[in-house]
């Protein structure tokens, strides 16, 4: 996509697609969605809460693909708001909550 259609894109307030979902959650995809979680939190900025990242706004793409991966795995929003104000990438998960447990 070219810097003009994305600017085009944005403008308009297109969103662009969503990544992909793994089609079963591995720990090696949790812990990557933990870190996108992580380094794309939210920041306060003078026009708003932008991904502390890369400045777009703010849920992004990469943090709202980590909040699906690790809901998929069974943590509710409470633990994954946890991670993400613990600020630590490599974070070690909770164990995953089973329904009926």
């Amino acid at each position: 996509m070219s810097s003009t259609t994305l600017r085009s894109a944005q403008s308009t307030g297109e969103v662009l697609r969503e990544i992909p979902l793994p089609p079963y959650v591995t720990g090696e995809d949790a812990q990557f969605a933990v870190r996108a979680v992580v380094v794309h939190a939210p920041r306060r900025w003078s026009g708003g809460t932008v991904c502390r990242n890369d400045a777009n706004p703010h849920p992004c793409r990469l943090h709202r693909w980590g909040r699906r991966v690790l809901a998929l795995r069974g943590l509710p929003p409470a633990a994954i708001d946890a991670l993400v104000e613990q600020g630590d990438p490599a974070a070690v998960l909770p164990p995953p909550v089973r329904p009926g447990a």
